[in-house]
């Protein structure tokens, strides 16, 4: 979807903005029966259903959304948008910048939670949306679930945060660390990088420690009782990620996240909120969940918590959906006065 000209909260403006999505279900005449659905850091907004006849790739989330599942197509029409500062066919780092007819790169200016979920709420408009049921979504979609909470909470009755938390974990330092680890591959040039392959290496290296620090090795174990055939198994899902992830998307994205902070604004919010934490998470354990919890019951914010028995860690959201898509389905009830 065209968005045109799109003003940043920085000030700065970028000339043309695109946002990729996916669409499942019908939008109903007043607008009001849409469910948004954001993904996570590194991940694409293929959440449910086939793009085509010949797309046999089920998405994150197929086992939630879709006909009489917990989020229910026959009677939400739902959007699952692509974040700014993505690369799967939004406007980020790796588009061409208009006014030079090169990618942006290096040149792409610093964007904030704030600007992703704005970009959002144009999509919507754009989609004839007038109102939201939720917004939900894994990881860094559970960060954009918050900001969409503190940022339009008349816009939104509820949000279904998953595996994730209120406010950026780590500070510029983790920008800038990822930066550096970048640059030592021999394509990086400064960051233009594109007319020199990529730097597909480090991005490949990166992505096996994300995967691991994921979880990944515990889905795969009943696959691969061999440890030598697991290793390479993780470094193919690596190397196909890394085909066609942009680096500067990984700095874009990761500044976004560090800088966000809707904990401070809790007083704002009115929608309800389902929070679902993993067991076995590493990014984000139950100890964070718990925190979090208190926080939002302290400021008069009606929250439920849902609590993952699962070995997949951080994909057990999506993975083990049938743990929490009974409470999912209870809450959307809820929200729509069932």
């Amino acid at each position: 979807m065209q968005l045109g000209r799109f003003r940043l909260g920085s000030g700065q403006i970028l000339p043309e903005v695109t946002l990729a999505y996916e669409t499942y279900g019908q939008l109903a005449a007043d607008g009001r029966n849409a469910i948004l659905i954001a993904h996570g850091y590194t991940n694409h907004h293929h959440a449910a259903g086939r793009t085509s006849a010949a797309d046999a790739k089920p998405g994150w989330w197929e086992k939630l959304i879709g006909p009489g599942k917990a989020i229910d197509t026959t009677r939400f029409f739902v959007v699952s948008s692509n974040m700014l500062g993505s690369c799967y066919g939004s406007t980020g780092p790796a588009s061409l910048n208009p006014e030079t007819g090169k990618p942006y790169g290096p040149d792409f200016p610093a964007i904030t939670m704030h600007d992703i979920v704005a970009a959002q709420r144009r999509l919507l408009e754009r989609l004839g949306v007038t109102h939201l049921v939720a917004v939900a979504g894994p990881s860094m979609g559970g960060r954009q679930a918050f900001q969409w909470a503190v940022t339009y909470p008349d816009f939104v009755d509820g949000i279904v945060a998953v595996a994730s938390s209120p406010k950026g974990v780590g500070k510029e330092d983790a920008v800038i660390a990822l930066r550096q680890r970048l640059a030592a591959d021999p394509n990086w040039n400064d960051g233009w990088y594109y007319e020199r392959g990529g730097v597909l290496q480090a991005l490949i290296d990166i992505r096996i420690e994300t995967l691991k620090r994921y979880g990944v090795e515990a889905v795969l174990d009943g696959r691969y009782v061999d440890p030598d055939l697991r290793e390479g198994h993780i470094r193919k899902m690596a190397e196909s990620w890394a085909c066609g992830f942009d680096a500067h998307s990984l700095l874009v994205l990761r500044h976004a996240s560090v800088h966000f902070n809707a904990q401070q604004r809790f007083g704002a919010m009115t929608a309800k909120v389902l929070y679902v934490i993993s067991r076995t998470d590493r990014l984000f354990p139950p100890s964070m969940g718990h925190r979090v919890m208190e926080r939002l019951r302290a400021a008069g914010v009606d929250a439920v918590y849902v609590e993952i028995d699962s070995a997949y860690g951080h994909l057990a959201s999506g993975r083990e959906a049938e743990q929490w898509a009974p409470a999912l389905q209870t809450f959307l009830a809820r929200l729509i006065g069932e």
